[in-house]
């Protein structure tokens, strides 16, 4: 059995330089809903358990409806969703599910409509940010931190 890595403690440095990308997200124009949003689908696509558990508390903490987070996986399916929360989760779907090219072009257009240009940079980097964070997370694992975050929990850290 491997020996696990403490990331938190050994990976400082490396951590800093994302957190600092989550405080640039902190001030977007991008509503923090909605981002937190497309952490939590992120998060459920790439299969981290501990961002899911982050994000998921941080949205209840926020007023979210939870009937929403129950069928986010369905988001096409389901009426509870803006036309704005739809372009931005087909953008961060997009991004995430990467196939080796471009993004489609209707997705791109279908986003700029609901979102400014500024607003699709930083959607943009907040599906780079969270992509990043799974990563770090499911090549460290730390089952035991699962279930024990509390919201704003990381406030202080960027």
């Amino acid at each position: 059995m491997k020996q696990p890595i403490n990331v938190m403690e050994k990976g400082q440095r490396a951590l800093k330089a994302l957190n600092s990308l989550g405080a640039y997200l902190g001030k977007s124009p991008v509503e923090q809903s909605l981002l937190h949003l497309l952490y939590f689908r992120v998060s459920q696509i790439n299969g981290c358990a501990f961002c899911l558990d982050m994000h998921s508390k941080d949205l209840l903490a926020e007023g979210e409806n939870p009937q929403r987070l129950f069928v986010l996986d369905a988001w096409r399916e389901a009426p509870f969703y803006s036309e704005r929360e739809r372009a931005a989760l087909a953008w961060a779907e997009a991004l995430t599910r990467l196939n080796g090219s471009h993004i489609d072009e209707a997705i791109y257009e279908q986003t700029l409509q609901q979102f400014s240009e500024e607003e699709l940079i930083d959607l943009t980097f907040a599906v780079i940010a969270i992509n990043s964070y799974n990563r770090v997370n499911i090549a460290f694992p730390n089952p035991a931190a699962v279930g024990m975050y509390t919201p704003g929990m990381f406030a202080n850290h960027q």
